[in-house]
């Protein structure tokens, strides 16, 4: 190699060198702030694993090594969250999580990322061809009916109706509403997320009786035809004061609250990861979207991963502007 080409070699390193000390953090993701995994929580529901699993894919594609522990959905707002178990949680509902994000928020070890874009709704819901049978629906007061109730039976609970309820780490106070608004019906709570969707599908096709938590943002208001029950509406003071309401001995004689879904982060990663943090921050989904890509796991039997990677080659232009 002549001394000229040597030279110019060097030269080139020198400027790719100096090159690089300007690029923005994005550009420079290939050698990430800290090598450290981000952790990113799974719960027990697909559309928050499929988020987290777009919010690691965009973070993997930024050089970030990225983990996914299995956590409690709402310990995780004042443990996992503030104890360094856990770094991010894409999916906090107001309908379920406003005392628990009210907790986390009174740490100061944790922060509000900001709203994830659908909206938030969860509440009893049924099937229309179930009005036959009940036809005060969708007023609660049809269900203290015991012939409405006992058309909502099956073997188990029978006289009394059956309400399948979500998986207890979810909590929703179903129990005490029932107690609170004396409704002759007994909850189950179903094990997963996909047992409680599955049992909604069988009655669906066979048109049995059925009573269960369904929510929005999720595939299931669009493919079955149905509708919420209309509970007395939710304050605060229905979750807090037994003297509001219809029964003054009792708290939770009200619907669910509804709202806005929020994500949260430890509060460290800002400092820690800053580009993360800020990809985080302005990660948003469509509510059609994010039913659409559900259903493609639930209902496609495609897999999180695969369905997070066609979002994530999709919206390229997107995640690498939040990335700036």
């Amino acid at each position: 190699m002549s001394l000229r080409s040597m030279i110019s070699k060097a030269s080139m390193g020198a400027f790719v060198l100096a090159a690089a000390s300007t690029l923005t953090p994005a550009a420079q993701a290939a050698a990430p702030e800290s090598n450290d995994p981000i952790k990113i929580a799974l719960f027990d529901w697909t559309s928050v694993n499929l988020n987290a699993k777009i919010l690691g894919g965009i973070l993997e594609k930024l050089g970030y090594t990225v983990e996914y522990p299995t956590a409690d959905y709402l310990s995780s707002l004042t443990t996992g969250l503030t104890n360094g178990d856990l770094d991010v949680g894409m999916e906090f509902w107001d309908t379920t999580a406003g005392e628990a994000m009210k907790a986390s928020d009174a740490t100061g070890q944790t922060e509000r990322l900001g709203k994830l874009g659908p909206k938030a709704k969860e509440e009893w819901w049924f099937p229309e061809y179930m009005k036959e049978k009940c036809p005060g629906l969708p007023n609660w007061e049809a269900l203290k009916d015991p012939k409405c109730a006992e058309a909502f039976s099956t073997a188990e609970t029978a006289p009394k109706g059956r309400y399948l309820g979500g998986p207890v780490t979810w909590e929703g106070f179903d129990d005490e509403r029932v107690e609170a608004l004396k409704l002759p019906f007994t909850v189950i709570h179903a094990g997963t997320d996909a047992a409680m969707f599955a049992e909604l599908d069988s009655a669906y096709q066979r048109k049995a009786p059925i009573m269960l938590w369904v929510y929005s943002p999720h595939w299931a208001p669009a493919k079955y035809k149905g509708e919420w029950i209309e509970f007395p509406e939710y304050t605060p003071e229905c979750y807090s004061d037994p003297k509001w309401g219809t029964n003054p001995d009792a708290k939770y004689d009200c619907g669910k609250p509804h709202g806005e879904i929020w994500k949260y982060s430890w509060a460290g990663m800002k400092d820690k990861w800053p580009v993360a943090y800020k990809v985080a921050k302005a990660y948003t989904v469509d509510t059609d979207e994010l039913n659409k890509m559900s259903g493609d796991i639930d209902l496609g039997g495609k897999t999180p991963e695969e369905v997070a990677a066609a979002w994530i080659a999709a919206h390229e232009a997107d995640w690498k502007a939040w990335a700036q």
